[in-house]
C-alpha cells in the first residue's frame, strides 16, 4: 500500500489511497472495491440512473478553475444538497501541481488517464472512469457530454 503523499506512483489502484470526505473524516477508496466509479468534481442524474447497478461517484470540489469553488466544506455540502447530490462528497482539494491530491496524480499518470495537450486537468469536471479493479479505464474532458460516459458504462458494470 503506498503512502499517497510520498509514494503515490507505487499505487497499483484507486484502493490505495484516502481522501477526506465533505465532513473531514479519512476515508479510504478501498471501500470502493468491487464498484464501477467515477472521480470527478460531479454528475446528479447519471448516479440517480446507475447506483444500483454498483456505479459510484465520488466528488472532489477543486477551486483552481476561475475560482468557481470558493467557499469552505460547510458551504459547499450546503450548495450540492440544493442540487440533490447523494454521491460521496469530499474535501476541496488540488488536481494540478505541487499541492495535487495524490490519488489525481496518479490517475492522470496512469496509461489510460492521460490527457490530450499535457496530462494536467484543464478546467473543473474532468472525469475518470474507474473499473472495479480500480483501475482507471478512460479520461473524459470537461466538454465530453455525460451521454458519452454513460454510453460506456454497460461494459464496465
Amino acid at each position: 500500500q503506498c503512502t499517497q503523499a510520498d509514494d503515490w506512483q507505487s499505487a497499483k489502484s484507486i484502493y490505495e489511497f484516502h481522501a477526506k470526505d465533505i465532513d473531514g473524516d479519512d476515508v479510504s477508496l478501498e471501500k470502493y472495491k468491487g464498484n464501477v466509479c467515477i472521480i470527478t468534481n460531479v454528475l446528479v442524474d447519471m448516479y440517480a440512473r446507475y447506483a444500483e447497478r454498483g456505479l459510484r461517484i465520488l466528488g472532489f470540489p477543486c477551486n483552481q478553475f476561475g475560482n468557481q469553488e470558493p467557499g469552505d466544506e460547510s458551504q459547499i455540502k450546503q450548495f450540492v444538497a440544493s442540487y440533490g447530490v447523494k454521491f460521496d462528497m469530499y474535501s476541496k482539494i488540488e488536481v494540478n501541481g505541487n499541492n495535487a491530491h495524490p490519488l489525481w496524480k496518479w490517475m492522470k499518470d496512469q496509461p489510460k488517464g492521460r490527457g490530450t495537450l499535457g496530462n494536467a486537468i484543464k478546467w473543473n469536471f474532468t472525469k475518470f472512469l474507474i473499473n472495479k479493479e480500480g483501475h482507471v479505464v478512460k479520461r473524459y474532458s470537461p466538454m465530453d457530454d455525460p451521454y458519452v460516459i454513460e454510453k460506456d458504462l454497460p461494459a464496465f458494470l
